[in-house]
């Protein structure tokens, strides 16, 4: 609906008009003149600033994880961060990367469909060179993978998957498989080429070769949770995970903790004379009676009164009243509360 304009506006615009303060045609442009936003039909925008955002922020804990994983696992130098999250067709994706090339498909189970982790040959040969034992160094080759390098790829794909689902649990409970290796890309046709699909770019560097790594996940696979890729749902989903996730993960892993327990069954002090005098066979007389109760030690902090006893041909100890031991450093910054 267009302003109608007051007499008194009028008035004043025919007086500006007839002295020449203006030119009738520079008026009606400047009224008239709409912002037009340019929407291409071929590439329709299907993710939103607030979702590639997300997208990229939930890949940025992938990327930090990834780079633990294969430091830990080539024993050498990784870096591995988030370069740019842009959304365009399958086909441009397809057309922007080598031939060869290292192309894993995954199965993005539970949700439809499949993406694409591309690696750069430049980053899959260092990392065949390095697990082969060599010094890891920039390799430019350009051929196909043999059967042997296919098996040690695949390796690391699925190592690197484990921190694809970690990265995801915020949002659902991923549970990536990895499906075949692909090395020319028009084998790996997974949508149609007008697609719009979701690219995640890593720059990747080992010791002193540099390549990219994509993640290439379409639309259609992502979008029965497209409503869950904003900021608002990822920030209140991690503080929920707090106290679940996060908890059962840590929980889960320190459960496979080994730890030293050691029974404490007496101290005694002795001069430095009669330990360089001791021989085999001596006695040393301790204060403690076998009907006292012993000290059970975890690591080197007493955790469990206990009693000594036996089990079939074995020496055992029965584990009663628990020992509540406050650490030194905590009784420390307990006092320096008290003093603030």
């Amino acid at each position: 609906m267009t302003d109608v304009l007051s007499q008194d506006e009028i008035d004043q615009l025919l007086t500006a008009i007839s002295s020449g303060e203006i030119q009738a045609d520079e008026y009606t442009t400047q009224t008239e003149q709409k912002k037009v936003k340019i929407y291409d039909f071929k590439r329709p925008d299907k993710f939103s600033k607030d979702q590639i955002r997300t997208v990229q922020m939930m890949h940025e804990t992938f990327a930090r994880l990834t780079t633990t994983a294969l430091s830990a696992k080539l024993r050498a130098m990784v870096a591995v961060h988030v370069t740019s999250v842009d959304q365009l067709t399958y086909e441009e994706f397809i057309r922007s990367i080598p031939n060869p090339t290292t192309l894993a498909l995954i199965n993005m189970d539970p949700l439809k469909g499949s993406a694409i982790l591309e690696m750069d040959p430049s980053i899959t040969f260092t990392i065949i060179d390095r697990l082969f034992g060599g010094a890891g160094e920039t390799i430019k080759l350009n051929r196909e993978l043999t059967d042997i390098e296919m098996s040690v790829i695949e390796g690391i794909v699925v190592h690197i998957l484990g921190n694809l689902r970690e990265a995801w649990s915020t949002v659902i409970d991923l549970r990536p498989r990895l499906g075949t290796i692909e090395t020319n890309p028009q084998f790996a046709q997974i949508v149609p080429p007008n697609e719009m699909v979701m690219l995640i770019t890593l720059e990747t560097k080992i010791g002193e070769s540099e390549g990219m790594m994509n993640l290439c996940i379409p639309y259609i696979t992502i979008e029965p949770i497209i409503q869950k890729l904003s900021a608002q749902y990822w920030f209140s989903s991690i503080r929920r995970g707090e106290s679940e996730v996060n908890k059962q993960m840590i929980q889960s892993r320190l459960e496979q903790v080994t730890a030293e327990v050691t029974v404490e069954i007496g101290t005694v002090d002795l001069t430095f004379n009669e330990v360089m005098s001791l021989k085999k066979g001596d006695v040393i007389k301790l204060p403690k009676s076998t009907k006292e109760e012993f000290i059970v030690k975890i690591g080197d902090r007493p955790k469990f009164k206990c009693r000594p006893g036996r089990v079939g041909s074995k020496i055992a100890v029965q584990i009663g009243e628990e020992i509540h031991d406050v650490p030194d450093e905590f009784l420390i910054s307990e006092r320096s509360k008290e003093e603030l």
